[in-house]
């Protein structure tokens, strides 16, 4: 593996030692029905309790506390088995984008992950999308140890999720990494990410290139997943096109996000590279300051 991929990995590794994983309330019944983030579940040691929320089981109802407070509540339970979270990152070439630090970004942000699950006393495994979705060689110790990983697929997500389903661990929180560039409808994708899991994060990394079209002028774009060579001439038109475009395709992966109760941000690669400062993830709950 290129000795840059990991001093960012180390990078994230330093970094991840300020944070916890946290699941937002918006997510904490779990999309498997677990509550991952207070560890809750269906062994019998009582933890607490929560609002009841239609669909609920029934038979977890506290009548206890209905009788005294005229409200329904249900009881959680400590979970039997430890928390478990999949780190799943994008290896397409668009991910190592030229005189960008989309790169560095990525294994910084799978670095942290990692060290702050460890924090939560989580276990995790690191995966990498290439033409599959593969484990990363040594994906379970420490980042500065994982092996193989590079950004030289020209396969997206979909495409490898379609073909072969990866065995993540019921119940578990996946974490997606990725620049989402990809034709097709997100669902098809995250749905494959949602099945049996308990929280999906969908964090997308883009360079401040991605953000901002090029300026006005003739340029020879060269698609990084193709290599295709491409002559253009940006006007106006063309650069009010591109932004429309991206704000339709993050809208549509947030609307997809949101109908399997994820939670996804985006993340300018240039603006956290560096210091480190994860305001988006923290706002959203993905991650907690120490």
């Amino acid at each position: 593996m290129d000795e840059l991929f990991r001093q960012y990995l180390a990078d994230g590794e330093r970094a991840g030692r300020r944070f916890t994983i946290g699941v937002p309330r918006s997510i904490q019944r779990g999309l498997y029905g677990g509550h991952m983030g207070n560890r809750s579940g269906s062994s019998l040691e009582y933890m607490d309790h929560r609002e009841y929320i239609p669909g609920d089981d029934l038979r977890r109802i506290d009548w206890n506390v209905f009788a005294r407070s005229d409200k329904l509540a249900i009881k959680l339970f400590r979970d039997e088995v430890n928390p478990h979270v999949d780190i799943v990152i994008d290896c397409s070439r668009s991910m190592s984008l030229p005189q960008s630090q989309k790169a560095c970004a990525t294994l910084g942000l799978a670095g942290i992950f990692a060290q702050a699950s460890i924090n939560t006393d989580y276990s995790y495994t690191a995966w990498h999308v290439k033409q599959t979705c593969e484990k990363i060689l040594n994906g379970a110790d420490r980042p500065m140890l994982w092996e193989g990983i590079d950004f030289e697929s020209s396969s997206d997500c979909m495409e490898c999720f379609s073909r072969y389903v990866p065995p993540w661990r019921p119940r578990g929180i996946r974490v997606l990494i990725s620049d989402l560039f990809w034709p097709g409808e997100p669902m098809a994708t995250l749905s494959v990410l949602a099945e049996r899991a308990s929280a999906v994060f969908v964090v997308q990394v883009l360079a401040q290139s991605d953000v901002e079209p090029p300026q006005r002028g003739h340029i020879r774009l060269r698609d990084c997943e193709t290599f295709e060579l491409k002559d253009i001439y940006i006007d106006a038109s063309l650069q009010k096109k591109y932004r429309q475009n991206l704000a339709i395709h993050q809208h549509n992966w947030n609307r997809g996000c949101r109908q399997i109760q994820a939670v996804m941000t985006t993340i300018v690669a240039e603006s956290i590279v560096g210091e480190w400062k994860l305001d988006e993830l923290v706002s959203a709950e993905i991650l907690k300051v120490q």
